[in-house]
């Protein structure tokens, strides 16, 4: 990991830009690096947009974290921003757009092209993004995954031990194959749906959420589209990391 930028937000925020091989990332502190105790860690994973678009979304996130004593961590996801894009899923993207301008149903075999090859490239970039943060003295853990791609967060799920809560935000297409790996998650959940969500199959998140094999798992969800998440509903996320990682 390498450190290319450091810029404070404010006196309770350290921003501070890294790369990690070819990898973007940001990593964001509560007060001073040199002087702060180890910090709880969540790692906050974009949509697939670039993180030039949705920092906004995520500064925010990472300030609210700040405040609750929370170190937070992005990095940029396979095919996304300026990294290389992923030809599969860039063509079943465009299979994706064709059928909903047209009506059609999205079949099985686009959403496993669109969402399968993201996840597999993500995960291990995302484990190999931890192994470099938790060797920073200022970042001590537990570690919490928030965010979405659902689907991401479920396999990370089920192949880092090192994590122990996750909020997961559906709002995206579920392969087939995510529901055998959901019902091997075992850690607290809490599940994030907006209703009436113009790009998400609502049975389908309904369906994960139920595979889920975790003892704890809470689905909060809310009337509105993909963007309308309201405030309190990001504010009992943050109660569910306070309660699981401090």
């Amino acid at each position: 990991m390498q450190f290319t930028s450091e810029q404070r937000l404010d006196p309770a925020v350290l921003e501070r830009e890294f790369t990690l091989g070819e990898i973007p990332g940001i990593l964001w502190t509560p007060g001073s690096a040199s002087t702060s105790a180890p910090a709880p860690l969540i790692l906050l994973s974009p949509p697939p947009l670039g993180l030039r678009k949705t920092y906004p979304r995520l500064v925010a996130r990472a300030r609210q974290a700040a405040v609750d004593g929370f170190a937070t961590a992005t990095i940029e996801l396979p095919g996304s921003g300026d990294r290389p894009r992923l030809p599969a899923a860039e063509q079943a993207l465009a299979d994706l757009r064709r059928a909903m301008k047209t009506g059609e149903p999205v079949s099985n075999e686009i959403i496993d092209a669109l969402i399968l090859p993201l996840v597999d490239k993500a995960v291990p970039e995302w484990q190999a993004a931890l192994d470099a943060l938790l060797s920073l003295p200022e970042i001590g853990g537990p570690v919490g995954y928030s965010g979405g791609v659902i689907s991401i967060g479920t396999r990370l799920a089920v192949a880092e031990p090192r994590i122990s809560a996750a909020v997961l935000f559906a709002g995206s297409f579920v392969p087939r194959a995510m529901f055998e790996e959901a019902r091997q998650v075992t850690i607290p959940l809490h599940v994030l749906l907006q209703w009436d969500d113009e790009g998400n199959d609502r049975q389908a998140a309904l369906d994960l959420f139920d595979a889920f094999g975790s003892k704890e798992k809470t689905l909060h969800a809310n009337m509105g589209g993909h963007t309308g998440v309201p405030q309190f509903a990001g504010d009992a996320a943050a109660q569910f990391f306070t309660r699981h990682l401090k």
